[in-house]
């Protein structure tokens, strides 16, 4: 208001009224207090947040890694809190504040911990609390799995940030308001310059006005900018945290994997964006009529002309836009189902690749990438149009103005075109703005509206399981008249009648065959299961151990822990009991290993412990096990089921569901399910008498052992005829000493290990500015960079003719009404839309050469980088976790898609108007130039001191954002075991913490940004003075007043922090480009196809396969595993594979397939290396029925053939092979009825099953089958053998078993320890020799199943 009073003076003080020296006084000083008082309270933060004080306090990140030189820095990140939080007025005007990080990252380079905390009210914590009771407090909100609507979240966003949202409106219309003054008072300037009678100092005065309108406008544009950045990062924070909750809470019929990891990178992404479009949208229509008024103080009527002109450009955006709303609908769906298939083959490459099927997931890929491109031509094409149509905006008003100026013979001066020339350049904004802000208002619905229907999901019922007063009863479980279904619309239940009752401190145990329930039934006591009717009761607490194991990636102690506190004492007698001491030592860093994504680093049975270690930990009052010794072999198991059920669980209430009957015995009730509903309940002797289904599993079991005591009856009798002849036994207790003497020499030298001996390492951050060579790349990956001198001739063509039409109606044009202008308006006017057309013509052509040039390099991007990712080893995917590549597939994707070629035209424009305008100022008086050096030096030396942190704090801002990422894909995928544990508040925690130490770095970076530009706006208004003052200073009558004018009216625009603000931000979007190139030149498994053709289609023929002292190596830093292996598995054999866990049996099979290439020695099939070959070659002849069963997302069809080599029929001959052609029958769609992702609509046995059914179409020489019946009961496991003794009895099948049941009736036994043979023999023999380790294995098993 003041500021407004001030102007309304100086125009009456202008038509020569004189006004009283108080006026004048009381005017400045109002001035003066209103700013001190709007900054003061612009600036009085945080107090509104004290209440949330109480809140846990921020992350506290205590660096490891202390630098060298660290005693000398200042203190400025670690534990400390942001310099903002308690900087005075000054440095928070002046952004000075942010001194020490820069001064520290211009000296090294920055790392996380040099980043200062946020102040508490900007912590994840303080903001996700915040909007969660803005969001629930509004009727249903999300706390009883209410529905939440697109209006509610966007009113909770709008709640909870309310007051940025009021100070950047008012400095939004400060800013706006001051950029109007310029053109406000250009005719009067140049009327100044031309009157030869004007006072002096009224020159001064005028040019007081214009630097004091910069300078507020400076002021206020720079913490605009700042406040919008802190709200986009407070807006990223509340979502980031609350779609995390989310995924805790959801049902698993709700579960979607690809699409909730867009949900976190692009949605939350975009609208946080938005909110530097929040005040365009009521700011335009103010600025269109301040404009007009302007136009209207100029040229009269003629301003309705301009008005009219500007309507139908806006009209004209309204079809544009729509269409730009629709291809960006159909882009975000084409992306969603490009990335879940992605992410569904990064979850299961190690399949892909054994089984040779990992280039027709690509193919899949780059076929729905061609579908996404579609969308992505028009949307680019559609962006091209708009740009062109706005870039052209204040030609065509200005064209249209001018033009009806002379049709109703309104007088043209050079001031009133001036101010109408610099009026057009200011409307320029709003209407080249609201395409955007159309497009973005458009996409920022879409993606409320996904999050919106995401936060809709059912959540878990709460009240599916009641719990009991602790201390009131004895009964820990009981379920009344249960029906359950996982899918409540269908008709079929899952569980039926189910009626149950268990008691404190009982073991109860849950078997019968695959398929029957038994994971169902464990589900529905952890409420994981929908309750159609019926009563669940549960008396204390729970943990649960899942039948396919979920591991954090992180360390191995922080898994078994899982949120306690360390108890030393109890913590490695839950080591001992299981069994995980002697796997500890063989890792180089003990328990503090870090395991990689989903315990991709762990063999099965350590995996399977590790959570068993978990449960034990967690000391909870019953304990719900699925499944949990299938995975380990039969002498872990029979330890973990005496030390783990039988001593530490012994007075706890355990229900453990098993296939193996010799743990049957010690369960005080057995309960037997078939199709749903429990069978048989009693004591194992009650219902061995009593009914058919248990008699079916322990008969078959009872067939197994029988058969164990006849081989071990023959090998007595061979034993008495042939003496003890047999010499050829790897087997003699003087290796074994040798060995044991030698061990403990080796894991000495292996502890020396660096730290680098971890297999997951940090993620790769480039150091130092992107270098050239990754811009040059960019440039030249479309059509050798053919159209970069052409994008660049049409810009200065642009600028060129631009300036030229300026000139032209200046220089043609009188300064007065009273001088006859001396070329006709007609013509003045001709000439003037010639050269606009021309410069709108150059427009179009740039934009469509950009788009282009950009979309073809993005296609190029893509395919080079996905191509390399799925050659890559699996040592490479064993390292990554994948949201680090499912960062490069999405969101760096993103940005080389759309953002960087805008980017680039941005800067490109940017460069050519700052040089246009220096061009044009100099032009008037040369002297310019030596205020002109000296500022751009200045410029440029701000711009190199500041670049080095900025730039480290945009990488760690993009390396933060990954683990947001994977933590929250991880925790989707085991939700189940965090509610098991009761976690989910430490997990949120986790969440809220890695949400901060993203934020850190963004609010940091912004308040860098400011920094910049800040003083960057300051030179160029003094510059802008300085050349008004050599203007004003100027003997009259040397240049034309108008042609002055124009000078000044290009130094209204005049700054460089547009082409550095361009520069950064591309620098910032160029890091994805260089993200995606790291991954486009990953080094590569051996080729595919050998070079010689020569091998035979038929090979292998024999399947003999002879392995020549092999050793191998996870990675180049890690110890031996195999250390020295030489033997033959002859051809046609059945071979087992024995061990303990960690012995090296599963690395003996990635050999096979080379998975792992050997450091040393060799493998023969057939008589061919198979180093020698094509691993496609390798692979596709071989077969392998893995430990962990993978079904794919889509029909069932493609899950047995998704090479689609074999017809229908041969699909159903395998699936009535393996028993499950009637369940698939059963199924609606048959063959084509579909397997939902993991195929988690299938229990484990069946999707093994599945697995066997690849193998027998496939029908392969060599038949691997790694513990592949680990997750059966013992009936079905014996149908297996059946099945592969009968269809394989020509193959070579090689058969890592824990189950001694399932090798028995095979030739050869290889006993591994330690990653060297032990003994090598037929299992006949090698029982003859009672001290061998495989007679002592069998013997304790026939002991424990007959006890």
């Amino acid at each position: 208001m003041s500021c407004s009073y001030l102007l309304i003076h100086l125009g009456l003080y202008w038509k020569h009224s004189s006004l009283p020296f108080l006026l004048w006084v009381s005017d400045v000083v109002s001035v003066i207090a209103g700013l001190l008082f709007f900054y003061a309270g612009l600036f009085g933060k945080g107090r509104e947040d004290e209440s949330f004080h109480l809140l846990e306090p921020l992350l506290k990140i205590s660096s490891s890694k202390k630098n060298g030189d660290d005693e000398q820095e200042p203190n400025v990140g670690g534990d400390s809190v942001t310099p903002y939080a308690n900087a005075n007025l000054l440095s928070i005007f002046t952004f000075s504040w942010m001194g020490p990080l820069l001064a520290l990252g211009y000296k090294r380079t920055l790392n996380l911990e040099d980043v200062p905390q946020l102040a508490n009210c900007h912590s994840a914590n303080v903001v996700f609390a915040h909007f969660r009771n803005k969001l629930e407090s509004d009727g249903n909100g999300i706390g009883n799995g209410g529905q939440v609507s697109t209006l509610k979240l966007v009113k909770a966003l709008i709640l909870s940030t309310w007051k940025e949202i009021l100070w950047t409106g008012l400095l939004s219309m400060v800013c706006t308001l001051s950029s109007y003054v310029g053109p406000y008072l250009i005719d009067t300037f140049v009327q100044y310059l031309n009157s030869p009678y004007q006072l002096k100092y009224k020159g001064y005065v005028l040019v007081i006005i214009f630097f004091l309108s910069k300078l507020i406008g400076c002021f206020s544009e720079r913490h605009l900018f700042f406040k919008l950045r802190n709200m986009a990062i407070k807006i990223r924070a509340a979502l980031f945290s609350t779609i995390y909750k989310k995924c805790l809470k959801i049902s698993s019929q709700s579960k979607q994997g690809g699409e909730n990891i867009n949900l976190m990178s692009v949605d939350v992404e975009r609208i946080g964006y938005f909110s530097w479009y929040l005040h365009d949208i009521w700011k335009v229509p103010i600025q269109i009529v301040l404009a007009l008024l302007i136009l209207y103080k100029s040229l009269g009527l003629a301003s309705l002309a301009a008005f009219i002109a500007t309507l139908i450009l806006m009209l004209a955006n309204v079809p544009l836009g729509k269409l730009h709303e629709k291809f960006q609908g159909e882009l975000m769906d084409s992306k969603d189902r490009r990335m879940k298939v992605t992410s569904e083959a990064l979850r299961n490459i190690k399949i892909l690749k054994l089984q040779g099927w990992d280039m027709k997931f690509l193919a899949k890929i780059i076929e729905l990438r061609k579908f996404e491109t579609k969308w992505l031509k028009k949307l680019l094409y559609t962006s091209a149009i708009s740009a062109f149509v706005y870039s052209s905006a204040p030609m065509f008003v200005s064209m249209v103005t001018f033009g009806f100026c002379m049709f109703i013979g309104i007088p043209l001066e050079s001031g009133n075109i001036l101010s109408a020339l610099a009026t057009f350049e200011i409307l320029q904004w709003p209407i080249y703005n609201l395409p955007d802000t159309v497009s973005m208002v458009v996409q920022t619905k879409i993606s409320l509206d996904r999050i919106a229907s995401y936060l809709s999901l059912d959540d878990l019922h709460p009240n599916t399981v009641q719990n009991l007063p602790r201390d009131a009863i004895k009964v820990a479980i009981e379920i009344v008249n249960g029906n359950f279904s996982w899918d409540l619309h269908s008709p079929n239940l899952t569980l039926k009648d189910l009626n149950l009752c268990v008691y404190r401190g009982m073991r109860v145990a849950v078997c019968g065959s695959v398929g029957s329930g038994k994971s169902s039934l464990l589900s529905c006591i952890l409420g994981e299961m929908p309750k159609v009717s019926g009563d669940i009761w549960l008396n204390g607490t729970k943990a649960y151990v899942a039948q396919s194991p979920w591991i954090q990636s992180g360390k191995i102690v922080d898994n078994i822990l899982f949120g306690k506190e360390m108890d030393k004492e109890r913590y490695e007698m839950i080591l001992e009991a299981c069994s995980l001491n002697k796997d500890l030592e063989l890792c180089t860093f003990g328990d503090q290993t870090i395991i990689g994504e989903r315990g991709i680093n762990l063999s099965g049975g350590q995996k399977q412990r590790i959570q068993i270690a978990r449960a034990l930990y967690h000391d909870a009052d019953i304990y719900l096990l699925d499944d949990p010794f299938s995975a380990v072999d039969a002498h872990t198991g029979a330890h973990l089921f005496k030390e783990c059920l039988l001593k530490i669980l012994g007075l706890k209430t355990v229900i453990y569901v098993t296939h193996q009957i010799e743990f049957l015995p010690s369960a005080d009730l057995i309960l037997v399910m078939r199709d749903g509903k429990i069978t048989q309940a009693g004591k194992y002797n009650e219902i061995l008498s009593a009914g058919t289904d248990f008699m079916e599993l322990v008969g078959a079991h009872k067939n197994a052992l029988a058969y164990l005591s006849s081989v071990e009856h023959r090998a007595a009798l061979d034993n008495l005829i042939n003496g003890e002849e047999d010499r050829n036994i790897l087997h003699n207790d003087k290796s074994i000493q040798d060995n044991e003497g030698r061990e403990p020499k080796n894991y000495k030298t292996e502890k020396l290990v660096r730290p680098e001996g971890q297999l997951v390492q940090e993620e790769k951050r480039e150091k130092d500015g992107v270098s050239f060579s990754v811009y040059w790349k960019y440039i030249t990956a479309a059509y050798r960079g053919v159209f970069a001198p052409f994008i660049l001739l049409a810009q200065i063509l642009v600028k060129l003719l631009q300036i030229g039409s300026s000139y032209w109606m200046v220089l043609a044009t009188p300064v007065s009404e009273d001088l006859i202008p001396h070329v006709k308006e007609s013509t003045i006017i001709f000439v003037y839309i010639t050269l606009i057309l021309g410069s709108s013509l150059c427009v179009l052509i740039r934009s469509m050469l950009i788009v282009t040039a950009g979309y073809k390099t993005a296609t190029f991007l893509f395919n080079k980088m996905h191509l390399c990712i799925f050659r890559a080893p699996l040592s490479f995917f064993d390292s990554t976790p994948s949201g680090r590549i499912l960062n490069r597939v999405s969101i760096d994707q993103s940005a080389v898609d759309t953002f960087i070629p805008h980017q680039i035209e941005e800067l490109i424009i940017s460069i050519l108007g700052f040089l246009g305008t220096v061009a044009v100022m100099s032009q008037v008086a040369w002297k310019m130039l030596i205020v002109f050096i000296p500022m751009t030096v200045t410029c440029i030396w701000y711009q190199k001191y500041y670049i080095s942190a900025a730039r480290e704090l945009s990488r760690l801002f993009g390396v933060c954002q990954a683990p947001i990422i994977q933590h929250f894909a991880e925790s989707s995928l085991g939700s189940s075991t965090i509610r098991g544990f009761n976690q989910e508040e430490k997990f949120m925690d986790t969440n809220l913490k890695l949400v901060d130490s993203y934020a850190r770095p963004k609010f940091h970076f912004s308040g860098a940004m400011e920094w910049l530009c800040f003083r960057m706006d300051m030179l160029a208004s003094i510059t802008y003075v300085i050349s008004l003052v050599f203007l004003i200073s100027l003997p009259k009558g040397v240049l034309s007043p108008g042609v002055m004018g124009l000078a000044v009216t290009y130094g209204l625009g005049f700054s460089m922090h547009g082409v550095i603000w361009d520069l950064n931000q591309l620098e910032t979007k160029i890091i994805s480009v260089e993200r995606i190139l790291q991954y486009a030149c990953i080094p590569s498994e051996p080729p595919l196809l050998g070079e010689e053709n020569g091998l035979d289609c038929e090979w292998p023929s024999q399947g003999k396969v002879d392995i020549v002292d092999l050793q191998v190596r996870y990675a180049p830093h890690l110890p031996l595993i195999l250390r020295g292996l030489t033997c033959t598995f002859p051809g046609g054999m059945k071979i087992g594979i024995v061990g303990r866990t960690g012995s090296g049996k599963s690395t003996l099979v990635q050999s096979l397939f080379r998975v792992l290439e050997p450091t040393a020695g060799q493998i023969w099939i057939d008589g061919i290396n198979i180093s020698k070959i094509g691993l496609h070659d390798l692979r596709s002849r071989l077969s392998i029925i893995p430990q962990d069963p993978t079904m794919f997302e889509g029909p069932l069809r493609t899950n047995l053939d998704p090479m689609k080599e074999y017809t229908d029929e041969h699909i159903w001959e395998a699936l009535d092979r393996v028993q499950l052609g009637d369940e698939v029958r059963k199924k609606k769609g048959k063959l084509d009825s579909t397997v939902t992702e993991n195929g988690e609509n299938w229990s484990m046995g069946q999707r093994q099953l599945v697995c066997l059914g690849r193998a027998l179409l496939k029908r392969s020489k060599v038949l691997v089958l790694d513990e592949a019946t680990a997750s059966m009961d013992t009936a079905t496991d014996y149908l297996i053998q059946q099945t592969i003794r009968q269809y394989f009895s020509e193959s070579t099948v090689i058969t890592i078993a824990h189950r001694i049941t399932s090798i028995l009736d095979i030739n050869l036994v290889l006993l591994l320890d330690n990653g060297l043979i032990l003994e090598y023999d037929s299992p006949t023999k090698l029982l003859e020799i009672k001290s061998s380790s495989f007679a002592k294995l069998v013997n304790e098993y026939t002991q424990r199943c007959s006890s």
